[in-house]
């Protein structure tokens, strides 16, 4: 049974007072099993800090609201340069069931101006196979074909096929702007956005990509629509990481697209993230962030560390299979193994993957490989949404949509570049 204290639930109540004092471990607590599983404190931490330091840091978390016929409870959040809202909902069990930082009121998707409606068809399809199987969209050009085609892959975490970030659906952009551009699309919910209950606890990397990506190579490759020998991976961020891996697992890959994917290792890329956040927005609560992983990123680093060892003590709330998984993969050593057409390209003004630190490691591992494009899009962040100035967290906040030169250059690869 709920306690209700004036129509908001008390565990609202108490969740709202913890974020006042950025207590993270004792927030979690009030989480039910698998939100928190998905969020564990240090993560919930980084994610809060994130947007805070986006809108000119010094948050005031005021009274929660609750929904009027609804379990969901609005808490608002005023920071220096403008606010977001946390929206939870509790449940009979008087715990949290959800979490999500509404940054646009709820704002809706507007379809980019590239996009042509008339020019191509959508159908939902299932992803893999039995328990784990997953909701995906096919998109198919208007016309007989057989079109180029590709498997979109989102970056880490537990992303819908549409990669939604607030009133943003990067992936949702790319999907409809090149299937304007009479390139097929297959894009899919991660296993860890549909079926977190499910997973098991020495989950990896490679299960959160690679049995989906590669039964989603399988369906396109079943579809009269869709040349067999042109069906190409597209990631982004993360899913570009995991996208070299993927196709060393099926020589039918006809090549990869990578945007804004990683090459630096992920516990030394998020002490940096850290670092690079601490600056925006300095402050005890900054420091104990960066110090917290520092200390967890050289448990990643250790020699010593083993399948047991806590994911507590770990970056992100990640199991230690996980890292162990992710420590003993190199994307860019495995892409330079492969020998097929690649595109990459990154964001000038990304700063959580960037120039210095991950594209120079696809540089240096594919130079000289006149079957590899890479290209900089100088005013793209890590979304590829174009814009001005240093990027920031506040930068997700904003509605926006995949730069269209970004859309021209990989549908002027996938359509131009000859069958193999």
């Amino acid at each position: 049974m709920r306690l209700v204290e004036g129509g908001v639930p008390g565990t609202a109540r108490r969740f709202a007072a913890l974020l006042r004092t950025e207590r993270f471990e004792e927030s979690v607590e009030l989480f039910a099993p698998a939100l928190r599983a998905a969020l564990p404190a240090e993560q919930l931490r980084l994610a809060w800090s994130t947007e805070v330091a986006g809108r000119g840091g010094r948050a005031a978390v005021e009274e929660p609201v609750a929904e009027a016929g609804s379990a969901r409870v609005r808490i608002p959040v005023l920071c220096a340069e403008g606010g977001f809202t946390v929206v939870t909902s509790v449940g009979d069990d008087g715990l949290l069931q959800g979490l999500r930082f509404d940054t646009q009121g709820d704002a809706a998707w507007e379809p980019p101006g590239y996009v042509d409606e008339d020019r191509f068809t959508e159908c939902d399809v299932v992803v893999g196979d039995g328990p784990l199987a997953v909701p995906g969209t096919l998109t198919l050009p208007v016309g007989e074909g057989p079109w180029p085609a590709v498997v979109l892959l989102s970056g880490g975490g537990a992303f819908d096929r549409d990669e939604t970030i607030g009133a943003n659906k990067p992936l949702k952009d790319l999907a409809w702007g090149l299937a304007s551009r009479q390139v097929a699309v297959l894009r899919f919910d991660k296993v860890t956005f549909a079926h977190p209950d499910l997973l098991p606890p020495d989950f990896t990397m490679a299960d959160e990509y690679v049995p989906h990506a590669l039964a989603a190579v399988r369906l396109l490759r079943q579809r009269p629509e869709v040349a067999p020998d042109r069906i190409h991976l597209l990631g982004h961020s993360m899913g570009g990481k995991a996208a070299p891996r993927i196709a060393a697992a099926d020589p039918s890959v006809a090549g990869l697209v990578l945007l804004a994917a990683d090459t630096q290792p992920m516990h030394e890329a998020a002490v940096r993230v850290a670092r690079h956040l601490a600056e925006l927005a300095p402050g005890p609560a900054a420091d104990a962030m960066v110090s917290t992983l520092v200390r967890q990123a050289a448990a990643v680093a250790d020699p010593g560390l083993t399948p047991d060892t806590p994911p507590e003590s770990l970056p992100l709330g990640f199991s230690a299979s996980y890292w162990l998984d992710l420590r003993a993969y190199d994307p860019s050593a495995t892409a330079a193994r492969l020998h097929r057409p690649m595109l990459i390209l990154q964001g000038g003004r990304d700063y959580q993957v960037t120039v210095a630190d991950d594209l120079a490691g696809w540089r240096r591992a594919l130079a000289d490989r006149p079957e590899v494009s890479i290209r900089v899009h100088e005013r793209a962040d890590h979304l590829l949404f174009a814009g001005s100035g240093p990027s920031t967290p506040a930068d997700y906040a904003r509605p926006g949509h995949v730069d269209p030169g970004v859309v021209d250059d990989v549908a002027n690869w996938l359509t131009r570049r000859a069958t193999p």
